[in-house]
């Protein structure tokens, strides 16, 4: 997949520039309407996300991805309890809306200064700075595409790709508005470059 700055460095030297933007500003306005008539239909217990124009339905989450998410989110939010720190950690149900796309997350985190601002009524939300998704069949595709350029140049500062089948942890980091992997683990600690002081190993994850 071509990078941010290749694909900026292919529009700058193409001819039709001008009506390529154009084209783009088009498809952007439509997007937007759409974008619209899917807040407006979904409804509060849905899992469903808005990307690349099409509104995705999820279907409910197996016992192993319930599992994983309940351990991970666990061990983060004692973290933030027992630090102090401050901030905010969301689970499933908070949807992120970015420039274009709308997630929900499996799992995410806002440090305290973003968190602080939030509205007891918001119901969309900006870029968290720590971001989990635990695969599925059908989402993989999406995790390790659209999400993983979309959330780097949105500036999460971390992503973490979970594997339910083979119980690997990927942990990213985001670089010059690219993703870096730093450990993929299958029995060991991951330390968080996003939340100060959290490390968490794979087994209490997983198990």
């Amino acid at each position: 997949m071509r990078t941010h700055n290749e694909i900026l460095e292919e529009l700058k030297q193409s001819p039709d520039l001008a009506l390529l933007m154009n084209e783009a500003y088009s498809i952007l306005n439509e997007n937007n309407l759409k974008r619209t008539a899917f807040y407006n239909l979904i409804k509060e217990s849905d899992k469903a996300e808005y990307i690349n124009g099409e509104a995705i339905f999820h279907s409910p989450v197996k016992s192993k991805h319930a599992l994983i998410s309940s351990n991970l989110s666990y061990h983060l939010i004692h973290h933030i309890k027992t630090t102090n720190n401050g901030g905010r950690v969301c689970i499933e149900k908070v949807m992120i809306e970015l420039t274009r796309n709308s997630y929900e997350p499996d799992i995410c985190f806002f440090r305290k200064e973003i968190a602080d601002t939030f509205t007891d009524n918001q119901m969309l939300f900006p870029a968290p700075d720590f971001i989990v998704e635990i695969l599925s069949p059908s989402t993989e595709k999406i995790d390790r595409e659209i999400k993983f350029r979309d959330y780097a140049q949105h500036g999460v500062t971390e992503y973490w790709i979970i594997d339910p089948e083979k119980e690997t942890i990927e942990q990213y980091e985001l670089k010059q508005k690219q993703y870096e992997l730093l450990v993929k683990v299958k029995s060991n600690s991951v330390d968080s470059v996003a939340i100060p002081g959290f490390s968490v190993s794979t087994e209490s994850v997983f198990k």
